[in-house]
């Protein structure tokens, strides 16, 4: 949810973005906030007093860009919005620094069930005179159907000054930050609002809300890459990540999920049930069916990865193949390298990572076990279920394989064997289900 919501501020290009989190949230959300791109600063709100103390907890953080050294504006978003768009942040900005130029703007919206949301009261010109929650409204003010959707606007002075002016006199005795409109208004200040779509700012407050969010942004998503060119076969059945990104005529089949960090070039065909995580794919390149490509992946132009092969941190070079039932981790697979079934580079050695490396035009037959670190070389060729465990040169055919051995017409009198000792266990078997037996279970007591 957070990407989504930092996604949709970077358009604006803050100078600084505070993230607050509640107590124990800091090693899971700092590192989403860290990969945004954006100046964040996480810091938390040790006592959860409502939400203008949570906005109080990011005073310190902003300290220059408000009060006597700073004159920036300040917008407080909602983390758990991640249907918020761009354009609707640009058109508060652009209201906020029109003529009219209010020093406070409110996001609202008119949910179909206004439910406990709080309930916007404006005046006849159009001006907010304040928000009230829904604990503590009354019956006539919980008909109004404008409602709050928690993100505010402000001239950064004006509104870190209400924030400290705030109380806690309420049903809840919590610190609302929706209590800045009424003081607000109370001092002189121009306060206006902007209304979203109520789909827009769905906050996400269980587990069923999150549902129906990600099915909302899915279906945004969805239609984002079609419209840029990407076939999605049956759209329904593709799940995107926040920051995927699909070149022109790539082609998606069904059953396909995309985690973070992939970006994908134009034309490349993504068969039914690969997943791909931190992954970037050149153009042309050909994936799946039921392929896992894992952080730190990339494939070459006109790559080839097939049916249940898993790639780990490791680059395939343009044209190379890895087609059947196999495991690349933390390798260099070099251009037109051809990768056999059953191939897996031992990378891990129960205490530390290796890398193997695959010169440009190596073959590797079918189920190769390469011990890293290693290195094939160019045009090499490993024989089929070899254990490589030494460099081999370029241009060098590398074998290591037990001997055979060869006993002639030995098959028939190892099958007699077998069927005989079959025989006589079951015979064994017959005889103890014959057995008398005493009441207790405990046999015929001899």
């Amino acid at each position: 949810m957070l990407g989504h919501v930092l996604a949709a501020v970077a358009p604006l290009a803050p100078e600084r973005v505070v993230v607050v989190v509640g107590p124990g949230m800091e090693p899971a959300v700092a590192p989403i906030a860290a990969e945004s791109g954006l100046r964040c600063t996480t810091v938390v709100q040790a006592e959860r007093l409502g939400t203008g103390h949570a906005v109080a907890a990011a005073k310190e953080a902003l300290e220059g860009y408000w009060g006597p050294r700073g004159n920036g504006d300040i917008l407080v978003v909602c983390g758990d919005t991640p249907l918020l768009r761009t354009d609707t942040l640009h058109t508060m900005v652009t209201m906020r620094r029109g003529t009219d130029a209010p020093a406070l703007l409110a996001l609202t919206f008119r949910p179909a069930d206004p439910a406990q949301y709080g309930r916007v009261l404006v005046d006849a010109d159009g001006q907010v005179l304040r928000i009230v929650e829904y604990a503590d409204a009354s019956y006539d003010e919980r008909r109004i159907e404008i409602c709050n959707a928690g993100i505010v606007l402000g001239d950064g002075p004006v509104l870190i000054d209400l924030i400290e002016r705030l109380g806690n006199d309420n049903a809840k005795g919590e610190y609302y930050l929706t209590d800045v409109y009424a003081l607000a208004h109370a001092a002189g200040h121009r306060v206006r609002a902007v209304e979203a779509d109520s789909h827009e700012v769905l906050g996400v407050n269980s587990r069923a809300e999150l549902a129906a969010a990600e099915a909302a942004i899915q279906a945004r998503l969805r239609a984002a890459v079609m419209a840029c060119g990407a076939t999605l076969v049956d759209p329904g059945a593709v799940w995107l990540s926040w920051d995927t990104r699909l070149g022109r005529d790539v082609t998606v089949e069904p059953g396909v999920v995309f985690g973070p960090g992939v970006v994908v070039g134009d034309r490349v065909r993504i068969r039914a049930f690969c997943h791909l995580e931190g992954v970037r794919i050149e153009a042309g390149a050909t994936l799946g069916p039921f392929a896992r490509l894992r952080p730190g992946t990339e494939l070459g132009e006109g790559a080839r990865v097939g049916n249940f092969v898993e790639i780990k941190n490791a680059h395939l070079g343009p044209g190379a193949k890895v087609n059947h039932l196999s495991y690349i981790g933390d390798a260099a697979v070099g251009a037109a390298a051809n990768v056999g079934a059953g191939t897996i580079t031992c990378n891990y050695d129960g205490i530390a990572k290796h890398r193997t490396t695959i010169g440009q035009g190596a073959f590797i037959g079918s189920n190769t076990a390469l011990v890293a670190p290693v290195t094939i070389g160019a045009a090499a060729i490993v024989g089929a279920g070899s254990t490589i465990t030494r460099d081999v040169p370029a241009d060098a055919i590398a074998v290591v394989r037990g001997e055979e051995r060869l006993s002639r017409g030995a098959a028939p009198r190892f099958r007699e064997r077998r069927r005989a000792l079959k025989a006589k266990a079951a015979e064994t078997a017959d005889k103890a289900k014959a057995a008398p037996q005493r009441a207790d279970g405990l046999g015929d007591g001899r």
